[in-house]
């Protein structure tokens, strides 16, 4: 059997699902869950979405992979809504915890506002860091 390694930043969709899939299964084998669902809070203006929030739930934990708002949006109070209805989500799904990493310069600031609390740092150039924070849903 010969096998290749394919490097690329453009992967088919039917890839994305052999991984995806693949770890589900692994999952369901060693855990006896498969429960990862995607979750989002989308922002939509006249039927277009205009921001929100992506992420994931998976066996216990809710990661956010992305919150955007256009700054026309920013300080209305939306980033608020968005992460708190996507939380009560989580919450629902089972979650205990919830996962997330911003950049300084985006909104660690804002996550803490909301209950998140550092949990790691990895710097990523001279003046910036990567930072991961988490919140414990159980409370």
């Amino acid at each position: 059997m010969t096998f290749t390694v394919v490097l690329t930043d453009e992967p088919r969709a039917s890839d994305e699902a052999v991984v995806s899939d693949g770890l589900d299964e692994f999952n369901l084998t060693a855990a006896g869950v498969q429960d990862r669902r995607p979750l989002a809070v989308l922002i939509k203006e006249n039927g277009e979405t205009v921001g929100g929030l992506t992420g994931r739930t998976s066996l216990g934990l809710w990661f956010v992979d992305l919150l955007y708002l256009p700054d026309r949006l920013r300080g209305t109070g939306l980033g608020s809504k968005i992460l708190a209805q996507a939380e009560a989500e989580a919450r629902r799904r089972g979650c205990v915890s919830g996962v997330v990493y911003t950049i300084q310069f985006q909104a660690p600031e804002f996550y803490a506002r909301h209950g998140w609390t550092e949990f790691g740092r990895v710097p990523v150039g001279a003046d910036r860091s990567r930072i991961f924070l988490r919140k414990d849903l159980r409370a």
